[in-house]
């Protein structure tokens, strides 16, 4: 599950209020074993149109092109639907991120040279006097 920060920036009643729900939202989930994402506005912002102080008709715009729709959603429906395009979007990057290090490792693991068993092979090859 994802979710927004939350936030106060000219009413704290309803800053209250949200994070009342949040916190009611949070649980529920967090109860099922689901993991929670949290996402700060200007994080959200970030991921769905490139700069983290967007506007919210540039959001409005950016997630209608993202999600082909005929025309531009709501502002809350907006600020819902980016809110899951960026726990898509950052998640994905991070799995992918994640495959490609493993990949990488198991790469450079296989290509690892025993050191013990090389020093052994050349005292031997020594022994029968070749290059190596």
């Amino acid at each position: 599950m994802a979710i927004e920060k939350v936030f106060m920036h000219r009413n704290p009643d309803s800053a209250l209020k949200l994070g009342q729900a949040r916190g009611t939202a949070i649980c529920v989930v967090a109860n099922q074993d689901i993991p929670v994402y949290e996402y700060t506005p200007r994080e959200i912002k970030q991921a769905i149109v490139g700069k983290g102080n967007a506007s919210k008709v540039q959001m409005q715009h950016m997630v209608r092109v993202l999600l082909g729709l005929n025309k531009l959603p709501q502002e809350d429906a907006a600020d819902a639907l980016a809110i899951a395009l960026c726990q898509a979007h950052l998640r994905t990057s991070l799995q992918s991120f994640e495959q490609a290090t493993a990949k990488q490792t198991f790469v450079s693991n296989k290509n690892k040279i025993d050191l013990k068993a090389m020093s052994v092979f050349k005292r031997s090859a020594r022994k029968r006097r070749t290059r190596i």
